[in-house]
């Protein structure tokens, strides 16, 4: 199966990673459907209603209390599939990589054209003024980040309640339409609409990598059930 992927991939000229939470698992990072996830610890209210805008609205101390404790990861560092898909684009043959995860591991490792469809964690704005704030802004605060003119400090990440960024959006279906080559990884492909950006895909070979099944299996060309860093790791 490896054989056959790498063989697609150096057939390729216009390849485009699309990621979801398996691809950080591997650093270390949980995601929130499988059986470790965060859907499956206890908590005082679901992740779901905590990671809405109502509650952010609603109850941001306690917002801020969840976050820090499982989404900030600082800690987290990239692994052999952020490292290969970057090494991909520095040879020419990864044209974009659009993920669905927050932890801007792919830009760590070195990847400079990322669509992150659901924001990143690695950037903050002030509510009120709008001003710029890093990560650390929110990790050595406690309580409610205030910024100097009072208002609250929000993450730059997309809660469920909020829609996606339009020129990311934009930017991905774009990358994916041109594709000649598409892999899709590390994503059960059940969260829209970021999982419908599949229908663009126009080009040769549909590559699907995830331990578990996934509504593009049929349509795929080839279709790997392991860790996305062990399949894109090179010998």
């Amino acid at each position: 199966m490896v054989e056959e992927l790498e063989k697609i991939i150096g057939q390729s000229h216009r390849l485009v990673f699309f990621g979801g939470a398996g691809v950080s698992t591997e650093s270390g990072i949980p995601d929130f459907r499988s059986v470790d996830g965060l859907y499956h610890q206890q908590y005082d209210y679901p992740p779901e209603e905590i990671l809405s805008h109502n509650f952010f609205m609603k109850n941001p101390e306690e917002f801020f209390r969840f976050y820090r404790a499982k989404l900030l990861a600082k800690w987290a560092r990239p692994n052999p599939a952020h490292q290969r898909l970057a090494q991909l684009e520095e040879e020419g043959i990864l044209s974009a990589v659009v993920t669905q995860n927050i932890d801007g591991l792919h830009q760590q490792a070195g990847s400079r054209r990322v669509y992150e469809l659901h924001g990143s964690v690695k950037r903050n704005h002030c509510v009120r003024c709008g001003r710029f704030y890093g990560v650390d802004a929110i990790e050595e605060s406690t309580g409610i980040p205030r910024c100097s003119c009072g208002g609250i400090i929000k993450p730059d990440v997309v809660l469920y309640g909020e829609g996606l960024e339009e020129e990311t959006v934009s930017g991905a279906i774009q990358a994916i339409r041109n594709a000649d080559t598409l892999i899709v990884g590390g994503t059960s492909l059940t969260v829209y609409p970021a999982a419908g950006f599949l229908s663009y895909f126009r080009g040769d070979n549909l590559v699907v990598i995830n331990k578990t099944a996934t509504p593009a299996d049929r349509q795929a060309s080839l279709v790997i059930r392991q860790p996305i860093g062990q399949a894109l790791e090179e010998e």
